[in-house]
């Protein structure tokens, strides 16, 4: 069964005060812990911890680049 999170429980996974580094796309929570590309949950002027469903239009990549990290949960 597929795990329901909060927003408030995605904001605390935000690089800052936890080990894991989480955000959100189309409804999906992914784990971006091990990227590189979010150390300190910060890429591009983009913070984890949030649903990043709207600011990928402004985003260099296509939303594959999800593919490569694992689905946690579902934004509830």
């Amino acid at each position: 069964m597929t795990k329901v999170y909060s927003k408030s429980q995605l904001a605390l996974r935000n690089g800052q005060d936890r080990e894991e580094i989480w955000v959100a796309f189309q409804g999906k929570i992914y784990d971006v812990t091990t990227s590189k590309l979010w150390r300190n949950g910060e890429h591009y002027e983009h913070w984890a911890g949030q649903d990043l469903t709207d600011e990928l239009k402004d985003a260099p990549h296509t939303s594959g680049v999800f593919e490569k990290f694992e689905v946690i949960g579902v934004l509830g």
